[in-house]
């Protein structure tokens, strides 16, 4: 720690964090989760774990007139045996809602993932530090966005002037679900993921549940969107139901609708926009599961590949181009008694036409550029005009 600031540490509390749907104390500080301890005990799945427990969205907030910000934390960072060391996690600073500063996530664990078996090693490592100087020297709202694609465990927060509670400004809320794309996937840090960008640009509070490889209509993920307070809801579906080839036709419709039933218990009025998945040229036509393509294992490069076969169409098995239209028709159903629900083709954030400038460089994955593509086509679509959740509408 540097010695040139009278530091004041303040106790990391839940009310100086936005995002988080529990909060974990551990032997180290806090660990910031996206689904509820309820959820997470029904969970069996490595997969989901890990994926929620990776602070995509989450962030301190606090109000300031610091010159100087410490965070203390304890990350966990995944790497793939074979591969190049994917970039450290990234925080953002955003002062007054306007980027501020960046630093790299520096210490922690790695766990090193074999994609052939997907069994994990972790290797421990020592807390990091991320320091932020040069702030101006007044009254400001902080936030500090925790890396999308790190477990971030909170150790000690660190000012050189008193710290509160950012005041209720009156912002709504946004409470998103989605796949590793909602999640994040290769965006190039926190604020650059497309939920994220389409918030700002919005000017509304996220709770983002992009669960990495599981977007599956999970009845426990939709209890906790239930319980979770937001003026705004939207639930991206189809992608990971292809991946992980996880259901037929007949099975996919009732889910759907329990999924929607359950929310709807909670948050009978609010406005609920149900979007499909975007392009993805290797499931449009064809069913999963999808496999990792190792083929380029020698010069870490990693692809996904279609492993369904189209003819099994005819028999139930869902691309995305049946899921598109089956929520098509589910949501023109639900609209006949439910005027606050809506439907958004994944299609016109992401179509064919865009994946010919901007391709997939894993097949799945979108890269930094497509992020905020679709970040800004959302926030067009949804929050302007007469998009479902402009305000006033």
């Amino acid at each position: 720690m540097h010695t040139e600031h009278d530091w004041i540490t303040t106790p990391l509390t839940a009310d100086l964090l936005r995002g988080a749907l529990d909060l974990e104390r551990t032997e180290h500080g806090l660990l910031p989760h996206r689904l509820p301890a309820r959820a997470r005990a029904q969970n069996t799945n490595a997969q989901l774990a890990m994926a929620e427990a990776q602070p995509s969205g989450v962030r301190l907030a606090f109000r300031t007139a610091a010159t100087a910000v410490e965070l203390d934390t304890l990350r966990t960072k995944r790497d793939y045996a074979g591969f190049p060391p994917r970039p450290d996690g990234l925080y953002d600073l955003l002062v007054d809602g306007r980027p501020a500063g960046q630093a790299a996530g520096t210490g922690g664990n790695v766990l090193t993932i074999d994609m052939a078996t997907w069994d994990g090693e972790v290797t421990p490592g020592p807390v990091g530090t991320v320091r932020f100087t040069g702030l101006p020297a007044r009254e400001k709202d902080v936030e500090i966005w925790l890396p999308h694609n790190e477990t971030t465990e909170l150790v000690a927060l660190r000012t050189d002037a008193p710290v509160a509670p950012v005041p209720d400004r009156g912002r709504r809320v946004w409470l998103h679900h989605g796949s590793s794309i909602s999640h994040g996937s290769d965006a190039a840090s926190p604020t650059a993921i497309w939920p994220a960008i389409a918030a700002l640009l919005g000017g509304v509070e996220l709770v983002n549940l992009g669960l990495g490889g599981s977007a599956l209509l999970d009845p426990f993920t939709a209890r906790a969107m239930r319980d979770t307070p937001a003026d705004l809801i939207s639930v991206k579906i189809g992608i990971n139901i292809v991946n992980a080839d996880a259901m037929r036709l007949r099975a996919f419709g009732p889910a759907v609708h329990g999924f929607l039933d359950t929310i709807r218990e909670g948050h009978p009025d609010t406005p609920l926009l149900v979007v499909s998945s975007v392009h993805c040229a290797i499931h449009e036509d064809t069913p999963g599961p999808t496999a990792p393509d190792l083929s380029g294992l020698g010069e870490g490069l990693l692809r996904f590949a279609a492993m369904g076969d189209p003819a099994e169409v005819a028999a139930g098995k869902l691309t995305l181009t049946v899921i598109r239209e089956e929520l098509s028709r589910i949501v023109r159903q639900r609209a006949a008694d439910d005027p606050n629900i809506h439907y958004l083709d994944g299609l016109d954030l992401y179509g064919e036409s865009d994946a010919a400038e901007h391709p997939l460089p894993d097949e799945v994955h979108p890269d930094a550029a497509t992020h905020r593509h679709i970040g800004e086509r959302f926030h067009e679509l949804a929050f302007t005009g007469g998009g479902p959740f402009a305000p006033g509408s």
